[in-house]
């Protein structure tokens, strides 16, 4: 097995699980949140910098790396870690999302998924097979089961056909996957918002015994609260021995709330692509840098903070950049968002390790949101 996870302890307060995640690259400390580097770069950041904010395990995006620069040219470069000089563990998501997100430029059948690229229009094909292929070649440490995310809202029989279907993708990218040795593939549940299609799809990928599960489909759309509701009743029926991962959320409620729900692993391209749109998560709630009241505030964008833009800069600077129009308005913002959510989840990790994270979540909701029943 290319992946070993540890359980360390469990919250008495929550039942949130602190491990630890043993990769090819390294171990990864979780619950753990992975900054989003799609097209083999986290947008405005270098690896040195990811690293000084003690960045764990980053993503990458199979869709994007297929269609530029294409995945034969990575492996040819020495495979991800090489290309992008990442040494760290890397997780590539399997394309899916992207795929299903093309609306009417993509077509679904049993065998797979033909597309049009969003980039030039050129027509493409995957299929279970050739995402682990094009996976295989992009060498990440832990790489996902091609799968059909299903919108919300959808109606009940095409959810349970769209789980169905994933689970039968799962088994052809499972058999198709043979680099068991240096990569470790996730099944990922689906079903939507129904309940016993959850629980079909958890009990169905648990049988295929994948070495950690993804929890799909959610983060699309529907209220926090009923996407809180289904992972209360879908992440029990996942393997305590594995690594649970939930996709695409990154908001800091969610993260809180997600680990208290016994999720390890959490990815988003919510921070840096709200840094690019001059906005930054602080200890106090959000500020948005390019209003007005910022103009002459000589103070760091969080006192509580020590990351390199917090120790060096102010907001009426960091304003003016945003509102001039400079790279390093994005480049500054994105390494404090990058650091505030990793330094949450350190703060996660410690609050399980003492027993009280809900303490903590409360105390924290408080400040941010300034209410600790959101």
């Amino acid at each position: 097995m290319a992946i070993r996870y540890e359980l360390i302890k469990e919250c008495k307060q929550t039942g949130a699980r602190l491990g630890r995640l043993h990769t090819p690259h390294g171990v990864i400390e979780t619950p753990i949140f992975m900054p989003v580097g799609t097209q083999a770069t986290v947008k405005a950041m270098t690896p040195e910098e990811l690293k000084e904010i003690e960045a764990q395990i980053i993503l990458s995006n199979t869709y994007h790396l297929y269609l530029r620069p294409g995945h034969e040219l990575v492996k040819e470069a020495g495979g991800l870690h090489k290309f992008m000089n990442w040494d760290r563990p890397i997780l590539t998501d399997s394309g899916g999302f992207q795929v299903f997100s093309l609306g009417e430029l993509r077509k679904i059948t049993e065998e797979g998924v033909t597309f049009q690229s969003h980039l030039d229009g050129s027509r493409h094909f995957l299929s279970p097979e050739r995402v682990m292929e094009v996976e295989t070649a992009l060498g990440a440490d832990i790489i996902m089961a091609f799968d059909e995310c299903a919108p919300y809202p959808a109606d009940y029989d095409y959810v349970k056909k769209s789980m169905e279907r994933t689970t039968r993708w799962a088994v052809r990218c499972k058999e198709a996957f043979t680099n068991t040795e240096n990569q470790a593939l996730f099944g990922i549940v689906q079903g939507g918002m129904y309940k016993d299609l959850r629980e079909k799809s958890a009990a169905d990928l648990v049988a295929l015994d994948f070495p950690g599960y993804s929890i799909g489909g959610l983060s699309v759309g529907e209220p926090k609260e009923l996407m809180y509701e289904v992972l209360d009743y879908t992440t029990p029926l996942l393997p305590k021995d594995k690594p649970r991962y939930l996709m695409g959320v990154g908001s800091p409620d969610a993260l809180i709330e997600g680990a208290i729900r016994g999720v390890d692993m959490f990815d988003c391209v919510l921070p840096t692509r709200i840094a690019r749109n001059g906005t930054a998560m602080t200890s106090q709630g959000k500020v948005v840098i390019k209003n007005a009241k910022y103009t002459r505030d000589f103070s760091p964008l969080d006192p509580e903070c020590d990351c390199y833009c917090c120790k060096n800069y102010t907001k009426a600077y960091i304003r003016h950049l945003y509102k001039a129009d400079e790279i390093l308005s994005s480049r500054l913002l994105s390494t404090h968002n990058l650091h505030f959510l990793l330094n949450l989840m350190k703060q996660v990790r410690q609050a399980i390790m003492e027993d009280r994270l809900m303490d903590f979540r409360n105390e924290f909701f408080t400040k941010y949101y300034g209410d600790s029943e959101l």
